[in-house]
């Protein structure tokens, strides 16, 4: 058995056994990844996202790959808050141990984040928050939130009142300046930030000669998000005090991937597409990293976070 004590880190007041966690969006909320994977082995999960009414999401077709990774409009399609709470946290209680869970949330308007934050607050199973208001996907709400400092202000101290439980903020990689966002929802009373969610973008089927999603665009995930997603963590980190975790998420594969992440200033880590197409991906890379970590001699990864050297 692979020796992780290395991994085990801390991050807004939370203890994770190792830096992994599966990304929003493709892991459901957990209950499908049912003896396929580990789940309680990994760092975390973050759920599907969650809104306070449910949401049908996006016309088929839903998800299309190319050469670079894949792109997907799901529409943010979600059972609503009733649901999750009623159905799917009870699980994640009764199953998971170790591995900390933090819902995606998601809204139309400013005051839905307050109201599904509120609503999970004294969830079973549930140790903190993401809010998302970064997804390329929907027609309202969303990437207009983060892209406002007023609007993301007000959602972050919206949800800020409604719990003490953390809050990670996930920003797009679209933003004119990632740092400055990341320090509004900073100073708005979060507790963490999430970097990068999927880069607009649009395919074409040329049999049909109409757009390859029901939707017409979508969020480009997969490999080529790798450096946007790195430099992200870097810009972020360079503008937050050192005390602020950040998760990093895009492009991740293999533990070298994610070692990028954390030298560039990343305290956790996600895993989304890669995790879709091959679900094992997420534990290979745990040991993976606890490999490099004892051919290294390094005894806490903890202490890697940020080093990367950078040209002035």
């Amino acid at each position: 058995m692979t020796d992780t004590a290395a991994l085990a880190t801390e991050a807004a007041g939370l203890r994770f056994q190792n830096p992994v966690l599966l990304a929003s969006g493709t892991a459901a909320y957990g209950r499908e990844l049912d003896g396929v994977i580990a789940i309680d082995a990994l760092g975390g999960l973050v759920t599907k996202a969650t809104s306070p009414a449910p949401r049908a999401g996006a016309p088929a077709m839903r998800v299309a790959e190319f050469g670079g990774g894949m792109l997907n409009a799901v529409g943010l399609a979600n059972p609503g808050l009733e649901a999750v709470r009623r159905d799917e946290l009870p699980w994640l209680a009764a199953h998971l141990r170790e591995a900390r869970v933090l819902v995606n949330v998601v809204g139309d308007m400013v005051e839905d984040y307050a109201t599904v934050v509120r609503g999970l607050a004294d969830a079973p199973g549930v140790h903190g928050f993401e809010l998302n208001v970064s997804c390329p996907n929907v027609r309202a709400g969303g990437m207009e939130f983060g892209a406002d400092p007023r609007a993301l202000a007000e959602v972050v101290r919206g949800a800020r009142a409604a719990t003490e439980r953390p809050l990670f903020v996930k920003l797009s990689p679209t933003l004119d300046d990632i740092g400055a966002a990341a320090k509004v929802a900073i100073d708005a009373g979060a507790d963490a930030i999430t970097v990068i969610n999927t880069m607009p973008g649009a395919l074409v089927d040329i049999a049909t000669r109409k757009a390859a999603l029901g939707f017409g665009r979508g969020g480009v995930s997969g490999p080529g998000l790798l450096p946007i997603g790195v430099l992200a963590v870097r810009k972020v980190r360079a503008a937050l005090p050192a005390r602020v975790p950040v998760c990093g998420v895009g492009g991740i594969a293999s533990a070298e991937d994610a070692l990028q992440y954390v030298m560039a200033g990343a305290t956790l880590v996600q895993v989304g597409t890669a995790a879709m197409r091959d679900p094992r991906v997420p534990e290979r890379i745990v040991r993976g990293l606890a490999a490099w970590c004892a051919r290294e001699g390094v005894t806490r990864l903890a202490d890697l976070i940020g080093c990367a050297e950078w040209p002035a």
